[in-house]
């Protein structure tokens, strides 16, 4: 895998005569009564975000948690630079109730759109305070002081460091966010590549994860989950664990059936009798897989028209198509299952948990158990594999009603892999309809776009309690009511309006609160279906038009950053108008600006398929991504290709199988994901452009990926695949 990356000046060296408009972003003071940027506006006091300490390091709380994206090393490159310190003094504290302000989930690729401008603007002002200390401390003006390492200079060598000056340092009052941020030529660490922090432990060995962690006394718990999603407890015979090896306890709370022990293996043994014991009776609740689209769609829905202009006439149109595209449930397949360690003692409890937003699980964990909330803390430890929404919230109650019955010792419940695949919930089942009318000039002058989806996310919401085992219990708690996540960012709608310039469009979003299926937030949400649809459509309509793919969306497109990032893509690939296809060889593009808010990015995929087997391959990607200002380069390009390979992985393998009384994909075998040797060869490019904000960049890869295989496979064989996955019995039956 290789990268390029663009500065400014680096753009119309590589594009040619590509002119690049930018709106300099200011690097000033806020104005008056301005609401605070990013996560301050949540969290005003600038306490709540750093300490300077008197022992010569800084102490950083943040919010938003590391999920394997690089962000704690990104937060540490940003408050070095604010703060005129290296990245050595830095002390990371995140996601802990205890200690950390509240940022809600992280997700979104928001972590330094938010949580990052907080820092930014926290650690600029802090920095004028301990100024300010400095100028009455050397009588001289702010302006004749210099800054290396915490240590403030005054002219005739006269100093004092941070470290003594903070007892006097009044850091609990509210942020203003009038200090003036670092100039990008004054970096000396954002913009640069540096080593991950959370890496060393993870190729060596080491504690790197929760599921690492090992506490005094620690005991181990497993569940046995009912056998389907409506299965009713019959009878539970409780004897049979009894004389078991190392059981500690034995708890049942209604369905809810858990053991403890004092082995892991003897958990493990304890949790096969536990499901010996239990006699259940089921029914047939799931929909049939055969026609879960038009089950979908039968179900009542809410309709809400999120884009429309132009009128309700539409243009006379030379030439119009309809397409219709749809998209599975989809796992998370976390390589690690999800794990937890609670303790409670004293009356408080104590949650070691990997989920993405520890105060809103505090919130449903002390629903569930009808407990204080000040009396619980949920502290964050790295899980091994998450992109959204998984069994991270709901393990962690798993390990707080084992922990009840553990005598004050700590708690570890590991999930078993048909635990993770059988009840975590799943990204949504979407169908998209695409129509599009062409005029004499081969441009689009009409466009629908409707889309029938889920909510994106029953993530724990102030309402309801939405852990799994809470639904179980003697006195079941009920789940919050499904969530429509509101434009401009958008749930099942996101990336639904196109960025592109239509004269007359209607985008429609058709939310569906009914949920045969357990959903939830998969990364990127909505968007890797719309964008499929979309991009997919795109190169429908331009073979109409008799016209290149890439110029088709170029003459659609008016943001001058968006035009950048599909030139470099187009470039980099060595993009052909003219390409032969048909030849079992292709090249895709697909393109987008995720959520219409965060990040361009563009990509030029490469594949292979085998007419007889019907097996597609994806063998070479090149990426565009244009971020806004890059805090770590590497950190995005590896965001960046590690999205690439989980969408060639979504596009070509991925669906959750399931009949009408149980889900089917319970293991590897049921629910297989791109191997080693499927990964293709990528190239990222990054247009870095420093005086811009910031833009998420986490989830921007999904969609366009995901049309950029779509289109190559169209190419490669003259054949148009709208259903995702595009696995090979698909290929061979279009084929005929």
């Amino acid at each position: 895998m290789t990268a390029t990356i663009l500065t400014r000046r680096g753009f119309g060296q590589a594009l040619g005569a590509l002119t690049i408009a930018f709106s300099l972003a200011p690097h000033g003071s806020a104005a008056e009564g301005v609401k605070l940027p990013g996560s301050l506006a949540a969290n005003p006091l600038l306490d709540a975000w750093l300490r300077i300490n008197p022992d010569g390091t800084v102490t950083v709380f943040t919010g938003k948690v590391e999920l394997g994206q690089g962000i704690l090393t990104a937060f540490a490159q940003i408050v070095a630079d604010e703060l005129d310190i290296v990245p050595e003094r830095i002390r990371l504290i995140s996601g802990d109730t205890a200690q950390t302000p509240d940022e809600g989930f992280t997700s979104g690729s928001q972590s330094i759109e938010y949580g990052g401008t907080a820092l930014r603007h926290a650690c600029a002002e802090t920095r004028d305070v301990l100024l300010k200390l400095a100028v009455a401390k050397l009588a001289t003006t702010i302006d004749k002081l210099t800054v290396e390492d915490g240590t403030i200079t005054a002219p005739g060598g006269w100093s004092v460091t941070y470290w003594a000056l903070s007892p006097q340092a009044q850091l609990h009052q509210e942020a203003s966010a009038g200090a003036a941020l670092k100039s990008p030529q004054d970096h000396k660490y954002i913009g640069k590549s540096k080593p991950r922090l959370d890496i060393p432990a993870k190729v060596t060995g080491g504690a790197a994860y929760v599921q690492d962690i090992r506490l005094p006394g620690m005991l181990f718990g497993r569940i046995s989950r009912p056998p389907s999603y409506g299965a009713a407890l019959v009878s539970f015979d409780e004897a049979r664990l009894r004389g078991l090896p190392g059981i500690v306890a034995v708890v049942r709370d209604g369905r809810f059936l858990g053991v403890v022990a004092e082995r892991e293996e003897q958990a493990i043994a304890g949790r096969d009798e536990l499901a010996r014991a239990a006699s259940w009776r089921e029914a047939p609740l799931l929909p049939s897989p055969d026609d879960i689209y038009r089950h979908l769609k039968s179900l009542p829905a809410t309709d809400h028209v999120i884009s429309s202009k132009g009128g309700d006439i539409p243009p006379a149109a030379r030439l119009s198509l309809a397409a219709t595209y749809t998209r599975p449930y989809t796992a998370h397949a976390s390589i690690g299952p999800s794990c937890a360690i609670a303790q409670f003692k004293d009356g408080e409890l104590a949650v070691w948990t990997h989920s993405q937003g520890v105060f809103p699980l505090r919130r449903d964990l002390a629903k569930a158990l009808d407990m204080d909330l000040g009396k619980i803390r949920c502290i964050h430890a790295q899980g091994s594999g998450c992109y959204g929404h998984n069994g991270a919230d709901d393990v962690a109650l798993d390990a707080a009603l084992l922990a009840r019955a553990s005598n004050g010792r700590p708690v570890k419940v590991q999930w078993m892999r048909d635990d993770e695949f059988g009840w975590e919930p799943y990204g949504p089942a979407m169908t998209v309809e695409l129509h599009g009318g062409l005029d004499d000039a081969g441009m689009i002058v009409d466009w629908t776009h409707d889309v029938w989806t889920n909510t994106h996310s029953t993530r724990p919401q102030k309402d309801g309690c939405n852990l799994l085992a809470s639904w179980h219990l003697a006195q079941p708690r009920s789940p919050g009511p499904p969530e429509i996540i509101p434009q401009p960012a958008g749930g099942g709608d996101r990336n639904a309006i196109p960025l592109y310039d239509f004269p007359r469009q209607r985008v429609t979003h058709h939310f569906i609160p009914q949920m045969p299926i357990r959903v939830s937030a998969l990364r990127a949400l909505g968007a890797y279906a719309n964008v499929f649809a979309i991009e997919s459509f795109m190169d429908e309509l331009a073979k109409a038009a008799k016209a290149d793919p890439v110029e088709f969306r170029l003459r659609h497109l008016n943001d001058p950053r968006a035009i950048a990032v599909i030139k470099a893509a187009a470039s980099f690939a060595g993009w052909q108008p003219a390409l032969p296809g048909g030849t079992g060889k292709g090249r895709g593009f697909g393109f987008a600006k995720y959520k219409n808010l965060s990040a361009y990015l563009a990509v030029a995929i490469d594949v292979e398929v085998d007419r007889q087997s019907g097996q597609a391959r994806a063998t070479r990607a090149v990426a565009a991504i244009d971020a806004g200002q890059v805090v770590n380069p590497d950190g995005l390009i590896n965001q960046t290709e590690g999205g690439i390979i989980q969408s060639v992985s979504w596009t070509l393998k991925e669906q959750v199988r399931f009949t009408p009384e149980h889900i089917a994909s319970r293991d590897w075998g049921g629910y297989p994901v791109i191997t080693f040797p499927e990964v293709p060869e990528i190239k990222v490019i990054v247009l870095d452009r420093p005086a811009e904000r910031s833009l998420g960049a986490g989830e921007a890869a999904q969609g366009p990926t995901a049309a950029a295989i779509g289109n190559a496979i169209a190419h490669a064989t003259g054949v148009r695949l709208r259903d995702l996955p595009l696995i090979p019995n698909r290929l061979k039956g279009a084929f005929g």
